[in-house]
Formats: C-alpha cells, sequence, structure tokens
C-alpha cells in the first residue's frame, strides 16, 4: 500500500457525470461509510448539487456539509509530509532489493475513479511517466540510501512550492495539455450555468438554508439575532415562483417582516448565482441604514455594497470581475443606474431588482420614475427578476400584469392590533364587521381640572399617561408645529417621577444632541427629553433624527411626537398609536395612510397586542367610519400626470437608450408600462398613440428630439442626450443650458458663489420665501465681484434695497432668480461656516430645511456634472462641479471628508473619530470596534461594529475599483 495511500488523503472532484451512489467512494458521506453521524442534515448532493459546488460556493463555505474535502482535518501539505516521512522510514529499513518508492498521489486513484473529463484528459495528452528508481547521480530527488549518507532529501511539500513558484514565473504561453484541460474544465463551467438556469422546484436547494449556506443562518443570528423565520416567510421563500424565479409581488401588514425575505433572496442571488442585485428603496435615510446593515454580510460572504442616493454612485458602476454586488439606492438613482447598465450593454450582470413600498407607484412623479425602472429591466432583460414588496393595494392584477408577476398575501401580524377610535371622553372599539362600526369600549379615567381640559381639549395626556413610562407611545400630529407643542404640553403635566427614569442616559443623549449641533441645541428637545419625551419631523436634523430614534428604540425616550413620514420610513414600534387628528396638514387621510400609522402599534416580542387610537371630532365622524371601512387605494401610472412629463422623460430616454427610434417602437415598448395595462382608465379622452405623439411633437420643439431626412428615424440631440444623462427635469434642461451658457460668459472664480446658483435646484424655490431685510444684510456683506455676479444672473442691490424697505418695485424681475438667488446665499453661507445651526438662525429658516437643500443640491450638482460631460462648450465646467459637488456632499471641513464618506458617520461622529486618531478611511476599517466603542464616548459596540464594517465594505469597494482600472489597463489588446 502506498504511503498517502495509507493516509487518507482524498482528492475531491467536480464532475459533470453523476456518481452511482452504490458503492462508498470519496464522495460517499460519513455517515454512510459507518464513519461519524452528520451534526446537520446534508444538503441535496449529486447532479446539481456537485455541478455548481466549485463555481457557486463561497470559498469560506462547504455547502456540502459533511462530505469530505481536499483539506479535511489538515492541510494538504502537512498531509504529504507526513506520509513522506513514513515512505523515508521505510527506505530505511528496507530489505535489499526491495522497492517501496511510492508513485504519484493521483495514482493512488484507479482510473475506475476518475471523473469523465479527467479520463478524457489523460486519454489526449500524454501523461508524465511513472516514477522509476533513481540513478546514483540524481542527487536532486534521490533518497537517502543508508544511515551514514548526509545528504538531505527535499520534501515533497517543498518542491510543490517550488513548482508553483515556477509556474508563477513562467511565461504566459501554455501548453497543448493545459490548453485542453482548461477546454474541459470550461465545458464542465458552461454545463453548471446551464443547468442553474433550469433549476426548477424539484431541485430548489443549494444549501441548507433555503439555497444558502449553513454560513448565512449562523450570520443571521450572529448579527441580527434571528432564529427562525415566521411560518409565511418560509412559506413565501418556498413558493414554486420564486424557485422557479418567476417574478412576485407580496404585501403583508407593516411590521410583518417583509424585508428578511428580500435580503434571503438577494444573498441567494449574490452567493449561488452569481449575478448582482438592486435594492430600491424610497429615502436616503433608508438606504443608509441598508448599506450599514449589509456591509457585516458583505465582508463575511464576499460580496460588495454600493450606495447610490444623493451624489453618490458611478456610472456606470465598475464592472467587477471577481466579485458580486448589490446596489442600494433611492428611486432616483436606481433609474440612472439601470440607464447606465443598458447603455453599457450590462443590464444581464443584474440578476434581481427589489422593490420596497411598490405601492409607491402611484405617487406622483416618483411613482412615474419607478415605473419607467421597471418596465426597463421588463424590456431589456430576459433573465433579470423583480420582487415588490408592498402594503395590500386596491388593484394588485394590474401590477401583476405589468410586472408579469405572481402574487402572495398574508394578513400575519407578530403582534395583534387593536383599533379604536375617541370622541370627547368616550372609547369605542373599531368593528368593520358591525352594521354601527364603532362599539363602546370605555370612558377615560383621568381627572381633569378647568385649567387643564382647557389645555388639553383631547385628553392626550390621560391617552398617554395610561401606557408611558412602563410602556412607548407614538403621537402623530397634523403639522411640524403641532408636534412641538403638543410635546411640551404633555410635559408640563408629567409627574417628576419621570426626571428620575434613567436620568444618566437622557444626559448623555442631550450631549450628544448639543454636540450634533455644535454646541446648540433644540430649547424643545432640553425641556422635553428629561422626562423622555421628544418630538420627530423634518425640520430637525438628519443626526438629531437618528439620535432621537436610536434612543426611542433603547427606551431612553418612551414617547414621540412625530408627522405622518415617520410611519413611511423608520420601524418604531409603539405598544399605542395615538392620531391626534384624522387630518394630515389640510387634508383628510388616506386609507393607506392611516394602515401605516396604525401598522407601528405592537412591537414584536415586546407586547402581546398593540393599540391604536383615533381622536375625533363629532364632524368628523361619519368620514372616520368610511376610512376604517374603506377598501385600500387603488395604484395608477403616473406617467401622464403634469402634461405628460413622466411620459416625455421616459420617450426621451428610450431614444437615447436607442431602445425605440419610431413612434411604433415607442408604442411596442409601453406594452411593457402600467399604463399600458390601465390605458382605458387613464387615456378616456384621447388614445395611447396619440400622447406619444404629441410627447414627440413637444421633444422636437424642445430641440431634445430630431428626425432623419427620410422622418423615418429619431435620434436625440446633444442637449437631449445631456438631458437624459442627466436626470435632468425636462421643465428645467433647457433653463439649466441658458443658465450654464450665460455663466460662461463671465464666471467667478474668485468665489464659489457663482457655481453655488448654478447648482441650486430650481424645484425648490417655491418652497422658502425670501425675508427681505436678511437678504439685504447678507448681500452687503459680499464682496463687490460677487455683488456684481448676482446682477448679472437679474438681482440687483437696488432690487433687494427697496424690497427691504418696503418700497414698490417697478422695474420687472424675475421671482424666481431672486429666490434662488437667496438659497444660493445660505448654501454659500453654509459652505463657508459648515455650521447649519448658525446659518439656519441668521437665515430665520428650520435647520431641517437648510440641511435638506444642501443634500438637493448636492444631488442637482452631480446631474449638472453629468449635463456637462455630455456638452464639450461646457468643459469648463467639469473640473469645478467635481469638487463642488464633494464639498456640497458633506460641508465640513476638508479632513473630515474621508470619515464622512462612511455610511453612518455624521459630522460630529466624525469630528469624534478624527480627534481620536482615526483620521483616514484605512485607520477606520483596520480598528478595533471593542477598542473603538471605549475610546469614543457614547459609541455602542454594536453601532461601533457597522461603522468598522462600512469603513472596510467601503475601502474594499475603492480597493476593487482601482484593480479592476489596473487589469483594464493590462489587458492585452
Amino acid at each position: 500500500m502506498h504511503a498517502a495511500g495509507k493516509h487518507g488523503i482524498q482528492i475531491k472532484r467536480v464532475s459533470s457525470r453523476k456518481r452511482s451512489r452504490d458503492r462508498n467512494t470519496h464522495l460517499t458521506p460519513v455517515g454512510k461509510r459507518g464513519g461519524a453521524t452528520c451534526a446537520q442534515p446534508c444538503p441535496r448532493a449529486g447532479g446539481l448539487g456537485s455541478i455548481m459546488a466549485a463555481e457557486f460556493c463561497s470559498d469560506s463555505e462547504d455547502l456540502f456539509g459533511d462530505y469530505d474535502s481536499l483539506l479535511e482535518d489538515s492541510s494538504l501539505l502537512e498531509k504529504l509530509d507526513h506520509a513522506e516521512q513514513l515512505e523515508f522510514t521505510a527506505l530505511r529499513h528496507k530489505e535489499p532489493g526491495e522497492d517501496v518508492l511510492t508513485d504519484s498521489i493521483l495514482d493512488v486513484l484507479g482510473d475506475e475513479d476518475l471523473p469523465t473529463s479527467q479520463r478524457l484528459f489523460e486519454e489526449q495528452v500524454d501523461r508524465p511517466p511513472k516514477r522509476s528508481r533513481p540513478q546514483d547521480g540524481d542527487a536532486a530527488s534521490s533518497p537517502l540510501r543508508d544511515a551514514g549518507d548526509t545528504r538531505k532529501r527535499r520534501s515533497v511539500a517543498d518542491r510543490m512550492k517550488r513548482a508553483m513558484l515556477c509556474n508563477a514565473a513562467a511565461p504566459s504561453s501554455v501548453s497543448r495539455g493545459a490548453t485542453m484541460k482548461e477546454a474541459v474544465v470550461s465545458e464542465e463551467i458552461s454545463i453548471a450555468m446551464r443547468a442553474m438556469d433550469s433549476v426548477c422546484a424539484e431541485t430548489p436547494d443549494l444549501g441548507p438554508f433555503f439555497g444558502l449556506p449553513s454560513r448565512v443562518k449562523e450570520l443571521m443570528f450572529k448579527l441580527r439575532g434571528i432564529q427562525g423565520l415566521y411560518d409565511w416567510q418560509q412559506t413565501c421563500l418556498n413558493l414554486d415562483c420564486v424557485q422557479q424565479r418567476k417574478n412576485l409581488i407580496y404585501s403583508l401588514p407593516t411590521s410583518g417582516g417583509k424585508t428578511l425575505v428580500a435580503e434571503i433572496l438577494v444573498l441567494r442571488e449574490l452567493l449561488c448565482r452569481r449575478k448582482d442585485c438592486l435594492f430600491i428603496l424610497p429615502y436616503i435615510s433608508l438606504v443608509q441604514e441598508k448599506v450599514r446593515g449589509l456591509a457585516s454580510f458583505g465582508l463575511e460572504l464576499d460580496f460588495l455594497v454600493e450606495e447610490y442616493a444623493g451624489s453618490k454612485g458611478r456610472f456606470p458602476p465598475v464592472k467587477r470581475r471577481n466579485n458580486r454586488s448589490v446596489y442600494i439606492a433611492t428611486i432616483e438613482k436606481a433609474h440612472s443606474l439601470v440607464n447606465s447598465l443598458i447603455e453599457s450593454g450590462r443590464v444581464e450582470d443584474l440578476g434581481l431588482v427589489v422593490v420596497d413600498e411598490l405601492h409607491m407607484l402611484g405617487d406622483g412623479s416618483r411613482g412615474a420614475i419607478i415605473e419607467m425602472t421597471l418596465a426597463k429591466v421588463l424590456f431589456t432583460s430576459k433573465s433579470t427578476q423583480i420582487i415588490g414588496m408592498s402594503a395590500t393595494l386596491g388593484n394588485i392584477k394590474d401590477l401583476q400584469t405589468f410586472l408579469r408577476a405572481e402574487n402572495y398575501t398574508n394578513d400575519f401580524r407578530p403582534v395583534q392590533l387593536k383599533e379604536y377610535v375617541k370622541l370627547t371622553d368616550t372609547i369605542y372599539e373599531v368593528d368593520p364587521t358591525q352594521e354601527e362600526c364603532f362599539q363602546f369600549s370605555r370612558l377615560l379615567n383621568f381627572k381633569y381640572s378647568s385649567s387643564m381640559q382647557k389645555v388639553d381639549p383631547d385628553h392626550i395626556i390621560a391617552l398617554v399617561t395610561e401606557v408611558i413610562p412602563a410602556h412607548s407611545c407614538l403621537v402623530f400630529c397634523p403639522t411640524k408645529k403641532n408636534c412641538e407643542n403638543v410635546v411640551g404640553m404633555i410635559c408640563k403635566y408629567l409627574k417628576k417621577e419621570f426626571l428620575a427614569l434613567r436620568q444618566q442616559e437622557k444626559a448623555v443623549l442631550l450631549g450628544e444632541l448639543r454636540a450634533s449641533g455644535s454646541g446648540s441645541a433644540c430649547p424643545v428637545l432640553r425641556r422635553t427629553v428629561p422626562y423622555g419625551l421628544a418630538y420627530h419631523h423634518s425640520g430637525l436634523t438628519s443626526e438629531e433624527r437618528k439620535l432621537v430614534e436610536e434612543a426611542y428604540s433603547n427606551g431612553v425616550l418612551c414617547l414621540l411626537t412625530c408627522t405622518s413620514t415617520l410611519a413611511a420610513g423608520v420601524n418604531l414600534p409603539a405598544r399605542r398609536v395615538i392620531l391626534r387628528s384624522p387630518y394630515v396638514a389640510s387634508d383628510f387621510l388616506k386609507r393607506s395612510q392611516y394602515k401605516q400609522m396604525v401598522g407601528r402599534a405592537g412591537r414584536a416580542g415586546i407586547d402581546a397586542v398593540g393599540e391604536s387610537v383615533l381622536i375625533l371630532q363629532d364632524a368628523d365622524r361619519d368620514a372616520a367610519r368610511t376610512l376604517v371601512l374603506a377598501p385600500m387605494e387603488k395604484c395608477y401610472s403616473n406617467l401622464l400626470r403634469d402634461g405628460g412629463r413622466g411620459l416625455l422623460s421616459l420617450i426621451l430616454s428610450l431614444i437615447g437608450l436607442n431602445i425605440s427610434s419610431s413612434v411604433g417602437c415607442v408604442m411596442d415598448f409601453l406594452c411593457v408600462t402600467l399604463l399600458c395595462v390601465q390605458q382605458e382608465a387613464l387615456c378616456a379622452e384621447t388614445s395611447l398613440k396619440e400622447e406619444v405623439q404629441r410627447c414627440v411633437d413637444l421633444l422636437k420643439d424642445k430641440d431634445l428630439v430630431t428626425e432623419t431626412a427620410q422622418g423615418q428615424t429619431l435620434q436625440v440631440t446633444k442637449l437631449g442626450r445631456a438631458t437624459f444623462k442627466g436626470s435632468v427635469d425636462l421643465t428645467y434642461s433647457d433653463l439649466l443650458y441658458k443658465d450654464l451658457s450665460k455663466g460662461l460668459e463671465g464666471l467667478l472664480l474668485n468665489s464659489c458663489l457663482h457655481l453655488v446658483y448654478l447648482v441650486t435646484p430650481y424645484d425648490m424655490i417655491t418652497q422658502c420665501r425670501p425675508d427681505w431685510m436678511v437678504f439685504f444684510r447678507q448681500f452687503t456683506l459680499l464682496t463687490d465681484a460677487e455683488q456684481k455676479m448676482s446682477a448679472a444672473v437679474g438681482v440687483p442691490e437696488s432690487f433687494i434695497a427697496r424690497k427691504a424697505a418696503g418700497q414698490t418695485v417697478r422695474k420687472p424681475v424675475s421671482m424666481e432668480v431672486v429666490s434662488r438667488m437667496y438659497l444660493a446665499l445660505v448654501l454659500f453661507s453654509l459652505l463657508k461656516e459648515t455650521n447649519l445651526w448658525s446659518v439656519s438662525e441668521r437665515f430665520h429658516l428650520s435647520r431641517g430645511f437648510v440641511q435638506s437643500l444642501l443634500g438637493s443640491s448636492s444631488a442637482f450638482c452631480s446631474c449638472v456634472l453629468h449635463f456637462t460631460e455630455e456638452l464639450e462648450e461646457f468643459w469648463p465646467f467639469r473640473a469645478l462641479l467635481t469638487e463642488l459637488t464633494r464639498r456640497l456632499s458633506y460641508c465640513v471641513t476638508a479632513e473630515l471628508i474621508p470619515l464622512m464618506e462612511v455610511a453612518g458617520v455624521m459630522e460630529s461622529r466624525a469630528k469624534q473619530l478624527y480627534n481620536a486618531g482615526y483620521r483616514t478611511l484605512s485607520q477606520l476599517a483596520n480598528a478595533d470596534p471593542a477598542l473603538l466603542s471605549t475610546t469614543i464616548e457614547n459609541l455602542f459596540p454594536k453601532r461601533a461594529n457597522q461603522i468598522v464594517a462600512s469603513a472596510k465594505m467601503l475601502l474594499n469597494e475603492k480597493a476593487a475599483a482601482l484593480q479592476e482600472e489596473v487589469d483594464e489597463l493590462l489587458m492585452k489588446p
């Protein structure tokens, strides 16, 4: 018996030939050979499983579980050395004339055990002769002949290492044998890929955890604390349509656990099918949260997590040879990303598109963008799967037809919800099955003084003190100002005992709020946080909102007063949800809005029940009954909204991407849109073809599209290409072109004010009215050159002075230009000071609005940059706007920018990290999370882990991008 064979060195192979299970081979499970039993059940092996192992497994995870692997319990080199030592000992004690030299390790396995591909290789390539007895003169390979021989024999391991080094240094020319071997391997990979494409319900699993390695299940528990899935989640993941990779829409009530299903499908696409994924979320904050949440998975499972929000994202994305990417994107960025993939011919690389809040298809211009994005994926890629998550919709059949999707619906809620309404001091339970609908439940038991009754006529104090501080409570208010008034009113009548609860943690929260405001803190929060209360709306900065959300989640705060946006954007459940009024601003609640708000009641794993209370006045009783009984609103296409703005944008991009070149081709594309499904309802007055022709004519009038001489083919003009490549709204494209052209005539370069004006978003002009005294005061602080620039764009000093003095202005001035200059002054001040609080106070604007203006400007600056890249005459703007985009994106001092690039790191945290010595992305990525949480004040271990993981992911992404560039440069033509 050969020495190597004696010691059980097993060689694992991947073969397209399905082996017989009648006899034991090296691929037989240990349990079936009489060895140790499996700790966990093995996934299905043979057939597809064995084909897929080499190509679709992560290096760190063996999908075949208990099957022997090449390395098994020790390294191959260690086993070879051990076998060699025994052989060497036998040589020293051999009898004269006996030959104990072993053949090649691979000779241990007979030809009958070789896979088909290897036997073919053996037959077609001259196999090296087996080792014969060495000659006396062979000093390099002769073993010792007796104990007195002093020459040392080189180990097998050393020779293997030397051979590998020689191979690495060898010229690139390959032998005939290597070429044929590569052909065989390529054929096997091709067979595996074809097998993967034909996966059906009979062979759904490639691993023990819904087709994923058990490593994923371990990470779910380690990183998320998830021990098991709900029954509906398991059912959904095992649906035939999911296994067959058909499109799916699944809908459940709020807090039902929809996102976890989507994440498992994303991981399966990345790890098993080795395809990129696109995850579309409605808000930047949700994108950043998802990037942080998936970064740790990406590091453990070797895929990249890329953020596409605001000004972040590369178009087209870097083409990875080895790594797969999941793109986490806002609605607008997702559309630009899909456009760039179509233009570069890479849309087939996108294996899966997940859309959260799919019901936003019916939400104005953003709904039109979602529809355009999904329609382009449907039209250009036959292999991309689309998964949509949504609350229940009234016309789900329309969406199914649009997406060619199956539907899965479940009314599961982890916590039971009880709905109530309050009229005067009486609580009624909502029971839609009863004719009366509102059934008497109880009377409020709270003694009100006459003064309290005047301050709190709706008995909010009685409702909240029934649950706080032992449980959490959310109070939804119709306006931002009402949020602040209500939380202040509640604090006045709370007992002093509230101040003593978690006092130290509240003090820490106040300190963090002050740090986020560079020493300033909101006076309302300073008064309410000690009682465990706060408000939450868009007037807060994103950092303040994040601190308030974390404190509420951790129980430091027991009550939030908030606007309806919290229900749509953040998962913050409560024991009781109170709706202060059935109105959002002046509009009566929609059924979907109501269900989103009350859906926040009930904390899974904490509460056994959740309660919602809608406060009504007598005048709203009938409308409220209709509200709770009404079916869910229907979702309609928005491509024809606002005079067909969405359809105009769609047609322009279809022509620019060479998807359509005539009205007939456009009509062919529209067959895959939601608009086509609903054309009878939406095109009652004119036909869809007439709408298309009207839009094409309008694009011609705007000089965005032109026809060939024969009038048969449509083409985009340079301006049209710049418009759709820059994702510029068609309403403003010609205006932007004129502003940029005029700016070139006298571009002010000794100040950034002119550039800032050019990238101030047009759509934010209506959201702010100038304070004329503030405007005049800030205008007088400008330099002469800056004042001349202002006059050149149409805002002279004389006009501002007259308005500040209350005088009439006879000379006509464009108020759009004036308002835009006012907003540009806000941004200009912010870039100079980088102190959002002082700028918001100076201009009498909420800090939340100033931050929103900054975010919108950075995104629009990125759009303008792509716009100018397509027009040769605007070449001077390219370098200038690149740097301005970076400054607007972070608006901090230059040294903090590398840290601010990490998802979840805000300005105050970046300052803490910088002062603690973590000054570069590399230093942060290599930090010890445990040490980081102890070094940085008020940084919890979980958040420290997320920050380090996000930094590592960003560093990996940048390194991979640079490596791809190097490979591209070194690639032979």
